[in-house]
């Protein structure tokens, strides 16, 4: 089979051990482009490198007007995962471009990260862990997760996922969503609150809401106000979700016992003043990334890529705009 154009892996990890799922693209026809960089590509970077290709395979860099428009043979961003943020959806449509999602092939390995994070911060892993490598001994009793009350935001894939796995430590689960489904819940044994009521009452608070308009800094000021001084917080969601600041804030002056955070207002966060507390464990956006979830996001992807370029729907499920799909076959 000839070539058949460009797919550039913006992915930057994918260029830096075996993948061998890829081999399905080149099978097909296409040449694909390793992001060696290390990092997510920047927009001024992605204009460089975009031109010409028919697809990519999406990391967190920024889908823009500027990015599509100096792109126009680009027909997929099939996005690494679960987030769209980065991505104008609208400016994709207008110029022709599918933006297909990996739903369903992380929140097994996210909730992993999630409950991996409450785990550590209300065992007081970390000040353990340096206490014994700097020579010291002994520690104060600390929380534990047996029967504690977690509160969980978002009840979808991922939230749902996180909720099994505290099930097993016979937590009590307080559950928000703005829509939620009382049959699931029921099952659950979830008792489904109000935002504020979930903030009071918890112990521990996880995130696994979506970033739009009406969950930017909902971990704000007042919220925190609202949680108890003993309560802890877990972010494995969106950056976007917290006011870093206020969150901060509380940590420093005792209002907030602890927090684990994985994603991040600015990426990776420099400058960000969670980073000078020894109450909070910090990871690099790496929740939903172990190896079943890594090969299951690219094989979506890859399958995404391959119907369109076909003329084959890859399920209206997968795709954000599936108005522009009749004009992306080759």
């Amino acid at each position: 089979m000839g070539n058949r154009g460009r797919i550039v892996l913006c992915v930057n990890h994918l260029a830096s051990r075996e993948a061998p799922y890829l081999k399905r693209l080149e099978e097909a026809g296409f040449t694909l482009d390793y992001n060696r960089l290390g990092r997510l590509y920047t927009e001024e970077e992605l204009l460089q490198v975009l031109p010409g290709a028919y697809a990519t395979i999406a990391g967190g860099e920024p889908y823009t007007e500027r990015v599509f428009q100096a792109a126009p043979s680009l027909k997929v961003v099939a996005r690494f995962g679960v987030g769209f943020d980065k991505v104008d959806v609208a400016a994709a449509t207008s110029h022709g471009v599918a933006v297909a999602m990996a739903f369903g092939a992380n929140h097994e390995s996210v909730a992993d990260g999630a409950f991996a994070l409450m785990a550590a911060i209300a065992g007081d892993l970390r000040r353990r862990d340096c206490m014994v490598r700097e020579g010291g001994w002994g520690a104060a009793f600390h929380p534990g997760l047996w029967r504690a009350t977690v509160g969980v935001v978002g009840l979808g894939r991922i939230g749902r996922a996180f909720v099994r796995r505290c099930r097993g430590f016979d937590m009590k689960i307080l559950g928000y969503d703005p829509m939620p489904n009382q049959a699931y819940a029921e099952e659950a044994g979830i008792e489904l609150v109000g935002y504020d009521d979930l903030l009071r009452r918890s112990d521990i608070v996880s995130l696994h809401a979506p970033h739009i308009p009406e969950t930017e800094d909902m971990i704000n000021a007042r919220a925190l106000a609202l949680m108890k001084p003993t309560a802890f917080l877990i972010n494995t969601a969106r950056g976007a979700l917290i006011d870093e600041n206020a969150l901060a804030d509380a940590l420093r002056h005792g209002r907030l016992a602890g927090a684990g955070i994985d994603v991040y207002k600015r990426t990776p966060p420099v400058g960000s003043p969670l980073l000078g507390l020894d109450n909070v464990i910090l990871t690099p956006h790496s929740s939903g990334m172990d190896l079943h979830a890594e090969q299951a996001m690219c094989n979506r992807c890859i399958d995404s890529i391959l119907a369109i370029a076909a003329g084959r729907d890859p399920g209206a499920e997968f795709v954000l705009n599936p108005s522009v799909l009749s004009g992306s076959a080759m």
